[in-house]
């Protein structure tokens, strides 16, 4: 606890220029205490400065929501910028924006959009027949509000530097943590624990891994765009620090996600030789930097059936599954509580989270959201498939090809790292797939617009390899077999 000697005379500075007086007195009004509330007034500032320009430009509305809602800078402070209202100003100023803009801001109705609002309307049934309805109109309430926020997004990124800028603000509202958390586990020689910002979907060391993992490949997506060396290199120093602290977090199913993501990328690598020879290199590398307990704690994969926290896990899904089983329209939003395990758990006394993106959704929307879910998922990857397929061989077009892989790579992560994870309504995932659909449209713009090419024309007896004058009247390039 701090004090303050009330009866010290307060400090004057006649004897300095007017402005100076000023300035020292402010100076000095920052007394310790008020210190820690640096932070809280400059993410305000950031906010306010912003939102001028987010009512003007609805897309800058769209980026700052998603970095206030992923990165909730406002948790980094100590006074009145955690509880303000930062994201509801967002967007209300957002949705403002996009209602008075002149700009063509349509919700593009893709495959993927239309399975993203049958899910919307499913859980919005499901919550009417909710075990729990107190509860569940709660969770409700935060859920629909990303959703709403996630369609205003789709709304707004539709060019190549809306993509570009989206996937900058997710790199750096997580990398932040991840740069922060990787400092700490060299700091600390791996000894203790990286956690992430209180109170958000990030906030538990696994959940922190996963975002972390996740960022990974969009960090190298970023590099490869970098002018200048220096800065390349630090994102790639970035990236290591990040793959640090996913370490330092102690999360197995964090280790999982990253070995299914290191071999997804191997896998689409032209130099799998040289890949493979980094992995053999470096990954022993980083086991061997974490002390014993890490190691320990990690060869309980193998022994989950004595880990408590694991069949607690396990104890969950089984409830989740018979629940949905038994109820059409599943239990609703929060409906780990007691009650339900007792009806529908192996073990009625191990109350547990789902700690399953899957099986967080069979439980709370039944097996018709389940599908729904996996629909979405499955089209978002087939997007960025397309796009791989598709844009490959088109010079100009080769940002989309890597953007796609990388993505593909983050999801690998999340659908790996998730199925242990509640982390169903988390929006980082939503937003990847708005990059992805905006990229993919972007694609279709630029082939559609280009030129077919012609095909080469051999008449019957002519050389093989001769050249051929095309119907269009131009010469056709020689066929070669």
């Amino acid at each position: 606890m701090r004090t303050v000697n009330k009866g010290a005379p307060p400090a004057t500075y006649d004897g300095l220029p007017g402005w100076t007086s000023v300035l020292a007195g402010l100076i000095t009004s920052l007394s310790p205490v008020k210190k820690e509330a640096m932070r809280d007034i400059f993410v305000t500032l950031l906010v306010l400065a912003g939102l001028p320009f987010a009512l003007q430009r609805p897309v800058i509305g769209g980026l700052m929501w998603v970095w206030i809602s992923v990165m909730n800078p406002h948790t980094q402070g100590w006074g009145f910028a955690t509880t303000f209202p930062f994201a509801q100003l967002i967007a209300g100023v957002t949705i403002l924006s996009l209602l008075k803009s002149r700009e063509k801001n349509t919700l593009p109705m893709t495959p993927v959009t239309v399975t993203l609002i049958a899910f919307v309307i499913w859980m919005n049934i499901t919550t009417l027949f909710a075990i729990i309805p107190n509860a569940a109109w709660g969770q409700w309430n935060k859920v629909m509000k990303i959703m709403l926020m996630t369609f205003a997004v789709m709304m707004v990124i539709r060019k190549r530097e809306h993509v570009r800028h989206l996937v900058w603000v997710l790199v750096i509202s997580l990398g932040y943590y991840g740069v922060k958390g990787g400092i700490f586990t060299v700091r600390s020689g791996g000894n203790q624990r990286v956690w992430g910002p209180l109170g958000t979907f990030i906030g538990d060391n696994n959940a922190l891994a996963l975002s972390l993992i996740m960022t990974i490949p969009l960090m190298y997506y970023l590099m490869q765009e970098l002018p200048k060396r220096w800065m390349r290199q630090l994102m790639l120093i970035s990236m290591g620090l990040c793959a640090l602290a996913a370490l330092g977090s102690y999360s197995r199913g964090g280790v999982l996600a990253i070995v299914a993501m290191l071999v997804f990328m191997w896998k689409k690598s032209r130099h799998k030789v040289v890949g493979a020879a980094l992995l053999v290199l470096l990954a022993p590398l980083a086991v061997l930097f974490m002390p014993e307990q890490w190691s320990a704690r990690m060869d309980t994969i193998a022994e989950y059936q004595s880990d408590g926290s694991a069949m607690g896990r396990i104890n969950a899904w089984h409830m989740a599954f018979n629940l949905a089983r038994d109820r059409f329209f599943g239990g609703g939003f929060s409906m780990y509580e007691p009650v339900t395990f007792a009806m529908y758990a192996p073990d009625p006394s191990g109350v547990h989270a789902a700690h399953s993106i899957y099986f967080q959704v069979l439980g709370e929307h039944g097996f018709i959201g389940l599908a729904l879910y996996l629909m979405l998922g499955i089209m978002t990857w087939r997007y960025a498939a397309w796009i791989v397929r598709h844009a490959g061989g088109h010079a100009d077009l080769q940002w989309a090809t890597s953007l796609a892989a990388m993505m593909q790579a983050s999801l690998i992560g999340f659908a790996v790292g998730g199925a242990f994870l509640s982390l169903l309504y988390w929006d980082v995932p939503y937003y990847m797939m708005v990059a992805i659909m905006a990229t993919r449209t972007l694609v279709q713009q630029r082939l559609a617009a280009s030129p077919a090419p012609v095909s080469p024309i051999r008449h019957r007896g002519a050389p093989v390899g001769s050249t051929v004058e095309s119907p269009q009247g131009r010469s056709a390039r020689p066929e070669v077999k």
